[in-house]
């Protein structure tokens, strides 16, 4: 199943304004590239939302694999959902690029909704889309075919951001990290990449990827 291109606008409304979140105690904090955000396991204690710079997702399997989950980027917002639960993460999240982002805990977040239920609605609407394209990845990821995979992804990366012009989407991941997301290998992800440029699918320029 394919996520439409008319569909693609609404799903990076999860930024919150930072004037509101400053408001409300919250604060800025730069982290290194590799550097980690925070760990598997921990418990959350912050809202976090990226300013500037990208994050991913990640865990590692018992041979130390790398599976990334998800890499976001200016104005999203991560670990949110972990917030509502008494639950440790199951997934860390580390800088891929220096970041800023800002910050506030949990405590003071949970006030925030209490105070602004605007707020809370769209939080948990933006969580509900995110979690509707989640599924729609996940049944291509299912497949075979490592053309609906990538398609699969791409579809989903490009759903974050406004612009459903064919081929206007820059992918800002190495061939590695589109192998690890779609677990396949990198040397498929590359023999891919190029059937699919050929199929007008995508196009390379000066080996960027664009979808």
């Amino acid at each position: 199943m394919k996520i439409k291109a008319s569909d693609m606008k609404t799903i990076s409304c999860t930024k919150l304004d930072e004037d509101l979140l400053k408001s409300f105690g919250a604060e800025i904090k730069t982290y290194k590239q590799g550097e980690k955000i925070f760990n598997q396991g921990e418990i959350p204690v912050y809202y976090y939302q990226i300013i500037e710079g990208k994050i991913k997702e990640n865990n590692h399997d018992s041979q130390g694999r790398e599976f990334i989950h998800n890499i976001l980027g200016n104005g999203q917002s991560f670990g949110d959902s972990m917030l509502f639960i008494d639950k440790r993460y199951p997934i860390s999240a580390e800088a891929i690029t220096e970041c800023t982002v800002i910050r506030l805990s949990k405590p003071n977040f949970l006030n925030l909704l209490e105070k602004h239920p605007e707020t809370s609605v769209q939080i948990n609407s933006c969580m509900s889309q995110r979690m509707h394209y989640q599924f729609l990845m996940l049944q291509n990821l299912a497949s075979n075919d490592p053309i609906i995979r990538l398609t699969g992804l791409l579809e989903y990366l490009k759903s974050f951001h406004c612009d459903d012009i064919p081929q206007s989407f820059q992918v800002e991941l190495t061939r590695q990290q589109i192998a690890n997301l779609t677990g396949l290998r990198v040397e498929t992800v590359i023999r891919t990449i190029k059937k699919m440029e050929k199929g007008n699918i995508l196009k390379i320029d000066n080996r960027k990827i664009f979808f």
